[in-house]
């Protein structure tokens, strides 16, 4: 199984749910953000509880996103990262270039929120 990306707009920031595998082989993460990006956006936060797994060119992929990301003046956070995924960002000292939130609460209201398909 690959990456399952779900996005909705919740005040004017986009959550990301990323789920299954972030690897090399799939782009799917990066073309869609890159997608959101030239349609406007600039506030994304990626909901990562369900990574069950990421490499090193997964990791570089976040990087590559949060790059054109914060040239573009917009911002990028990392929210509820799964145990596997937050010990990866930990060992690779990415836990201090992300912002990490861990309440979700915030971006729970679906009163205001529009899923879209990726």
């Amino acid at each position: 199984m690959g990456v399952e990306l779900t996005a909705r707009n919740v005040r004017d920031v986009l959550i990301v749910e990323i789920s299954g595998r972030l690897t090399v082989l799939d782009p799917t993460l990066r073309d869609s953000l890159l997608h959101f990006l030239k349609t406007g956006y600039r506030r994304f936060i990626l909901k990562m509880n369900e990574i069950s797994y990421i490499d090193s060119c997964g990791l570089g992929e976040l990087i590559s996103v949060y790059v054109s990301v914060r040239q573009l003046g917009g911002e990028m956070r990392l929210l509820a990262p799964s145990t596997r995924t937050r010990k990866l960002l930990h060992m690779t000292k990415l836990d201090t270039v992300f912002e990490i939130i861990e309440d979700s609460t915030p971006f729970e209201d679906t009163t205001t929120s529009k899923v879209m398909s990726i």
